[in-house]
């Protein structure tokens, strides 16, 4: 009986992680149509619906005409204008409680027919917490841009987005336990290749967080060329910021050019650790998730490029950042295979099976 329950719980999550990875499309978005700040009110319950009529639109657009982005940026914008980006931003809400009404609903089911092992709940439930977090944090990050600025924080966005990519993977990790049952044996033989995989999710993580302060400061509207940047490989007002530390994350140039060193560094990791593991006895789902990461990866650095040059059209940034979520995702089932091992079901050892590394691979 637990097999199969294992196997309706992996689906459960699976199908739940691809509705994570529509929700953090729907907020590219609607980041990237500025719609953010169209909805100034969070009403959890009452705002499921959208307004009805036409005294609502107009409530809803004088609450929006007070905010600063109306203010300085949108001033005059009609009622038809606003109605479009509210509808990104009700789109964004509407989905994130789906998702959450996803999760929530089927997790009692599951609770309610023991199908939940002890093991798991305990991360089924800390799941839970951090989905309740990561709405408040939401909320916490439109705050930001209803009184003193035009757009939010762009610390409050790498922090909601951060939290959706821990959530996200989280999910992946525990759905792929579930869906391909396998034994935590860490074979000295793959050790070098388990750090290899875990450096990969770092710098892919990195990387989309780094893309995060490039949104939140539109840094992707300014140095619309690469490899330079104004003619200069460094920009020249790298360091303009006072303390040094600001230029990371509050500095246009500064902030354009981590990110493009950074994703530059992730890409040539991911190159180096797919040239090494050719000819290399690796586990076959180890082999097909790092040609995964090796495809990923290029597809995912040439939208970057694209994205940037043609000045942040809508659809490829929202490509890029689905991009980086799939990265993502090719890059934890690496990790992951070369973590867990399959149980051994002949006289074969698992030395033999992978044979320790030769000196200097």
């Amino acid at each position: 009986m637990r097999q199969p329950a294992n196997r309706a719980l992996g689906a459960w999550l699976a199908i739940w992680a691809a509705m994570l990875l529509v929700l953090i499309l729907i907020g590219g978005a609607t980041r990237l149509t500025g719609s953010g700040l169209s909805i100034t009110e969070w009403k959890p319950v009452s705002g499921v619906l959208p307004p009805l009529d036409a005294g609502a639109w107009e409530s809803e657009f004088a609450r929006y005409r007070a905010i600063p982005q109306y203010e300085q940026l949108n001033a005059g914008m009609s009622l038809g204008a606003f109605k479009r980006i509210y509808l990104w931003e009700y789109a964004h809400r509407f989905w994130a409680r789906v998702v959450g009404l996803a999760y929530v609903v089927p997790f009692a089911v599951f609770l309610l027919k023991r199908m939940v092992p002890a093991t798991l709940k305990p991360r089924l439930v800390l799941l839970l917490v951090l989905l309740i977090f990561q709405a408040a944090l939401g909320w916490f990050m439109v705050m930001s841009g209803l009184s003193a600025r035009v757009s939010v924080s762009q610390y409050r966005l790498a922090a909601h987005l951060s939290a959706a990519l821990v959530i996200y993977s989280a999910t992946v990790w525990i759905a792929a336990d579930l869906l391909r049952p396998t034994t935590r044996m860490l074979d000295p033989a793959l050790a070098r290749w388990r750090r290899r995989a875990l450096a990969v999710v770092a710098m892919t993580s990195i990387t989309a967080v780094a893309g995060a302060f490039v949104a939140g400061l539109r840094a992707g509207h300014a140095y619309n060329t690469f490899p330079l940047m104004g003619g200069r490989l460094v920009p020249a007002s790298y360091g303009r910021l006072s303390p040094w530390w600001r230029n990371i994350f509050e500095n246009i140039p500064a902030v354009q050019f981590n990110h493009r060193v950074i994703a530059t560094l992730t890409l040539l990791l991911i190159i180096i650790v797919w040239v090494r593991a050719r000819g290399r006895p690796l586990p076959g789902q180890a082999r097909w998730a790092l040609t995964a990461v090796f495809a990923m990866g290029m597809v995912q650095f040439g939208l970057g490029i694209a994205t940037l040059v043609l000045a942040v059209p809508v659809v490829l940034g929202v490509l890029h950042q689905g991009g980086a979520v799939l990265l993502l995702t090719a890059a934890l089932l690496l990790l992951r295979s070369v973590w867990h091992v399959a149980p051994v079901t002949s006289d074969l050892s698992i030395t033999r099976l992978w044979p320790t590394r030769p000196p200097g691979a």
